[in-house]
């Protein structure tokens, strides 16, 4: 069953933005933890949370994605940097456990000049001090263009950082469609064997949840700009084959296209066509 979604804006709560997910056909969204640039988070409003977990529970949701702020960069040279990297994870683990067993996505960062390997064991190290065997959150690291200094272009680094974690049921990956293309991965004349590389380097069962999303720019070009289905290079048809691939077609898909409502509606209605097809 194709379980899919979109990101959209919790400022409302939870309850408003499960019901704005399901007036479009979604049974699962994502949202960004706080404001996307950083700063501290909205209060949880305990009676919103738990109205929305029966809700989530009544409607056959599948797993919701939180996403850290983008400036969270636990591999940065500079120790404000990375001090807050630290205080916006360990909070947002603190956070999610009011949603239990969802999922946490971050991207691993940016070494700045420091080297993959280097920033690799930053991330290792941060990890293995704040995920802990009590939490149900499963903390996922996204898959990256590989523009300039970027961390997790390549199965070979995302997997690097899983060999490293200790509580490795707490970790998992979130493949982003436009995000693996740009990075040199052709899933549209070599989807099978992408998979297949995935396996060998990482292994499926930490494959966890999908970014959906076209690219406005051309394959291994290392530049993340997503597009709309079938308005960029990756296609229509190359996504719809996607979607339907053994490998996926079980987990929650976030569309992050740039889309208003009706649009994101639009988008998951032919989603769900060619999952069925």
């Amino acid at each position: 069953m194709l379980h899919i979604g979109c990101h959209l804006s919790i400022s409302k709560g939870f309850m408003h933005i499960a019901k704005e997910a399901a007036s479009i056909g979604a049974d699962t969204f994502q949202f960004f933890t706080r404001n996307p640039q950083g700063g501290r988070a909205k209060d949880i409003d305990e009676a919103d949370v738990k109205k929305f977990n029966v809700f989530a529970k009544e409607n056959s949701f599948a797993k919701i994605i939180a996403h850290a702020p983008y400036t969270l960069n636990i591999c940065s040279d500079n120790p404000q940097t990375q001090e807050f990297a630290e205080m916006v994870f360990a909070d947002d683990l603190h956070r999610m456990e009011f949603v239990p067993h969802n999922y946490y996505n971050f991207h691993p960062g940016s070494h700045v000049g420091q080297g993959a390997d280097k920033a690799i064991a930053m991330i290792i190290d941060l990890l293995n001090k704040l995920l802990t065997e009590e939490q149900t959150t499963t903390v996922l690291l996204e898959t990256m263009s590989g523009k300039g200094s970027e961390v997790g272009r390549s199965f070979e680094e995302l997997a690097a950082i899983i060999d490293g974690v200790k509580l490795k049921q707490k970790i998992g990956i979130c493949l982003d469609t436009c995000h693996i293309f740009a990075a040199g991965y052709d899933i549209v004349n070599n989807l099978d064997g992408v998979f297949a590389e995935f396996e060998k380097i990482i292994g499926f069962p930490y494959l966890k949840a999908i970014h959906l999303n076209d690219s406005l720019m051309p394959y291994a070009s290392n530049k993340d700009r997503h597009a709309k289905i079938g308005e960029g290079a990756i296609g229509q048809f190359a996504l719809e084959r996607f979607v339907r691939h053994q490998a996926v077609k079980d987990l929650p898909m976030i569309l992050e296209t740039p889309n208003d409502l009706a649009g994101y509606a639009a988008e998951i209605k032919m989603m769900r066509i060619a999952s069925d097809k």
